[in-house]
């Protein structure tokens, strides 16, 4: 039967309560390819409102997403009425970002319905191809953090582990990139203009959301409480996407919250002509959800940012304490019952909204009130860098969120005495472990919030928890040893192998059958073939396809045509100077000038494309300078004749999940060059390992655990540790020192200042220059003549292509351990205690 309206996230029946079917079983239709042409058509006809033969592309999208989300349906509304049923654990997935990349292939491997749709489009003569490229990925997120929180809600709903994640709808996600004269020009990602067939809108399950106003103390029935009086409010409307599990029947939810005013439009105020007036508040409130990380150098960008944060975590907490709990539910069970996993600090405004809502509105005890909490709330860090760990004005809050400043300066008053109590008046180490910061201003360290009031703190790679608990929350790790742990990051092999890359997941599943999509560690029965020339020589091949494909899709595109017979060496990833991409360009650079010269010979040049991909943030002014830089060395190296074709750089633009899932299977070399100790752990290396690349990386993030997995006779290790960067940073780091020792740096160093890359305009790339020279933080510099060294052992590496071939496929079965599935395991092991459900 079908539905007669969108479900609900809580099991609710679809159909009309008078509707003679309504208490008639949800069933999923049959899985026929007669069936599924039926259901296409019928979707097509009565939902799109459109015939077979006048239906525009976007109509046969709608429908074949349509036909494959009622497969999904039944069990969904199954899952949900039987999680509230059950008050099995569950997880709170709270993040900022869920970068999911497009729905229609996953959902279709999800339900095992890939060959029967592509047989019943091409019976009403529809190519599953041509549906597929109509679909626009919703850029809900920046980055690495968002692709994270994608695949582990993917790897929970695999696991059978009941879950929701929260986020935010953003109307515009991360912007889309353009270059104009090789400089980043932003551009918003309307990613909605056609619509989204894979979300359920739940306006009648909205929550309202304050803001502002003040507090006050009352009595209530001899107790003295404080209530907080807002000054104005927003509705946070849901909308639920469905996230299978892979072919086992589980649905889980992901519940994005999109604002919208609670007075949007006064119809007097319009009528006497002041138009913008009359739908001010429904603009003010819709901004909250308008754009993924709203620029904040500004201070209205800043007070955005944190609205957006409140916002979507009291929407979900209020969420799953009204709906989600049965009734009469004790709420001193409620850490036997969820675990809200904080990605980041993004959200861990979570905390004192929890208080307000267990000790105002539910009317708990302060003390029974915190220890629940503390057993509720678990924190992620993703970050090594101190400028990425989120403080807040105490004004801005104290302004924003009154009721919730005064929670969080309760939570720091007992904290310190506690840490008197073990340590007496050690007021520098007071100083330091306080939550509010006094300088430069008076701030709240949200990180510090999240450990105090976290059951466990995770970093997400062996080196970076190791390095959180030594360098980034010592004093905690003294105060909290038992509350640290690691979960080293993964990555679905569902998207990034099965899907992203049929060829090599066929030859897989040849060799060693099909079990490995949900147990990675199986890719190890693969270590006998790397011996078998006949094995390598198919692994080749696949290779080689690999890069055809990616060749027609940029040539497609953006006109990009990589020539045959290449290395195709690979870096992508968000633009940000730890990252050092310039260290990359430099090679180029230096390889570049090393012909022009004369110094080497064109025909000595191992045939090479760098690939970069990477998106700057809009107020990063260096980060954006460094893609014009990439931008203008690709320009003069790409049409210089005297490289005879040897060399080339090719930077797409706006570089997506999409673009990914045809880069990754396609690499030979994966860069992975983060200065050590900077990186908390990076998934793009465990994706390019898994689809054969071999990796040229510093001892960084995961970078350790996959050389110790991998061996290091197939990893390209360079660069100084971390003991060895803080050595030389307490030494007194001089860049101008590296150059003058090392004629190639110089040398390409001299060719950027000179103006060869920028028409003779000497001052254009001087700000790169500058800092490289004078302040090279992340002493890229030092590094050079290593990595250098490192991928001329590259090139002379990549000269036996059997032998490149045995490496590569041993980075495929060495490197298992880096599934999503394992790491939600080890959550769950570690920091959860969820067991699968039903």
């Amino acid at each position: 039967m079908r539905a007669l309206r969108g479900p609900g996230l809580y099991g609710q029946d679809v159909t009309s309560a008078t509707h003679p079917l309504a208490l008639a079983p949800v069933t999923a239709p049959a899985s026929t390819v007669d069936a599924f042409v039926a259901d296409f058509l019928h979707n097509l006809n009565f939902d799109r409102g459109v015939a077979l033969s006048a239906s525009s592309a976007n109509d046969r999208y709608f429908a074949l997403a349509h036909t494959v989300r009622d497969y999904l349906m039944a069990r969904w509304l199954e899952d949900l009425r039987r999680q509230k049923e059950t008050q099995a654990k569950g997880v709170c997935y709270l993040s900022a970002e869920y970068l999911l990349g497009r729905q229609l292939d996953n959902n279709l491997l999800a339900c095992g319905l890939a060959d029967t749709a592509k047989e019943a489009l091409a019976a009403c003569g529809v190519s599953l191809d041509e549906v597929r490229a109509h679909e626009v990925e919703p850029g809900l997120g920046n980055g690495g953090l968002g692709r994270l929180a994608a695949c582990f809600i993917d790897s929970l709903a695999t696991l059978g582990v009941p879950s929701i994640g929260y986020g935010i709808r953003y109307e515009y996600g991360i912007f889309r990139q353009t270059f104009v004269e090789g400089q980043q020009v932003e551009q918003p990602d309307a990613w909605l203009s056609l619509g989204s067939p894979w979300e359920f809108a739940r306006p009648e399950d909205a929550q309202t959301i304050a803001f502002g106003g003040h507090t006050e103390t009352y009595d209530d029935e001899g107790v003295t409480r404080s209530r907080w009086v807002p000054g104005w409010n927003v509705q946070a409307v849901p909308y639920n996407y469905m996230v299978p599990g892979y072919q086992n029947g589980r649905v889980n939810t992901l519940r994005l919250w999109s604002a919208v005013a609670t007075k949007a439009f006064d119809l007097r105020i319009f009528n006497s002509g002041d138009y913008e007036e009359a739908v001010r508040a429904q603009t003010f409130a819709e901004n909250i959800s308008k754009v993924l990380y709203p620029e904040d150098s500004t201070p209205q960008g800043k007070e955005l940012r944190l609205q957006q944060q409140y916002f979507f975590v009291a929407a979900s907490i209020h969420d799953f304490l009204d709906n989600m709990l049965a009734d009469g539910f004790d709420l001193a069970q409620l850490p036997e019952r969820v675990i809200f996993q904080l990605n980041d600090t993004h959200p861990v405004i979570a905390v004192p909204e929890f208080m307000r809502v267990l000790v105002d509105e539910r009317k708990l005890d302060w003390d029974a009130a915190w220890a629940i909490t503390r057993q509720c709330f678990a924190y992620t860090c993703h970050t090594l860098l101190p400028e990425a760990l989120e403080v807040w004005p105490v004004e801005l809050l104290g302004r924003l969120l009154p009721r919730h400043l005064e929670i969080i300066y309760r939570i720091n008053d007992e904290f310190l005495a506690e840490v008197r109590e073990r340590y007496g008046d050690d007021e520098m180490r007071i100083r330091n472990m306080s939550i509010i910061a006094e300088h430069p201003v008076r701030s709240v360290r949200m990180a510090y919030l999240a450990t105090v009031a976290g059951a466990k703190v995770n970093g997400v790679a062996e080196l970076h928890s190791q390095l959180l608990r030594d360098k980034v929350l010592n004093d905690f790790d003294d105060f909290y040893p038992e509350k640290f742990t690691n979960v080293t990051n993964g990555v679905t092999p569902r998207r990034f192998l099965r899907l992203a890359n049929p060829e090599l997941s066929g030859l897989i599943t040849e060799a060693i059958g099909d079990g490995w999509v949900t147990d990675l560690e199986r890719l190890r029965e693969l270590e006998p073939f790397a011996e078998d020339a006949g094995f390598r020589a198919a692994f080749a091949e696949v290779k080689a396809a690999n890069k055809r494909r990616l060749n027609e899709v940029l040539r497609a595109r953006d006109g990009f045509e990589v020539s045959d017979g290449h290395l195709l060496d690979v870096m992508v990833k968000r633009l940000h100077e730890y990252k050092r991409q310039l260290l990359k360009l430099l090679h180029v650079v230096g390889t570049y000038e090393g012909v022009v010269s004369g110094r080497v010979a064109a025909s000595d040049v191992q045939p090479r494309t760098a690939i970069f991909g990477a998106k700057a943030a809009p107020g990063y002014a260096m980060a954006k300078r460094i893609i014009h830089l990439i931008n203008a060395v690709g320009d003069v190296v790409n049409n210089d004749p005297r490289l005879e074709g040897r060399l080339q750089v090719v930077f797409p633009p706006n570089y997506n999940v999409t673009l990914a899932e045809r880069v990754i299977p396609a690499a030979d070399l994966s860069e992975q060059i983060s200065l050590a100790g900077k990186e908390a752990s990076g998934t793009g290396n465990m994706k390019f390992a898994l689809n054969g690349a071999l990796t040229i990386g510093t001892d960084d993030g995961a970078n350790v655990e996959i050389r110790e997995l991998v061996g290091d006779d197939n990893f390209f290790l360079f660069g100084m540790s971390e003991p060895e960067v803080q050595e030389l940073s307490d030494r007194g780091y001089r860049p101008s020192e590296f150059y003058q020792a090392d004629p190639e740096l110089r040398a390409a160093i001299d060719l950027i200042a000179s103006g060869a890359f920028s028409r003779g305009d000497r001052s254009a790339f001087e700000p790169i220059v500058s800092n490289l020279l004078y302040e090279d933080r992340f002493m890229v510099l030092a590094d050079f003549a290593s990595y250098i060294a490192a991928q001329k052992r590259v090139d002379a590496a990549y000269a036996d292509q059997d032998a490149w071939a045995r490496s590569a496929i041993l980075n495929v079965a060495r490197t298992g351990f880096f599934s999503s599935d394992r790491s939600i395991r080890d959550y769950i092991d570690r920091i959860w205690h969820t067991p699968p459900a039903f």
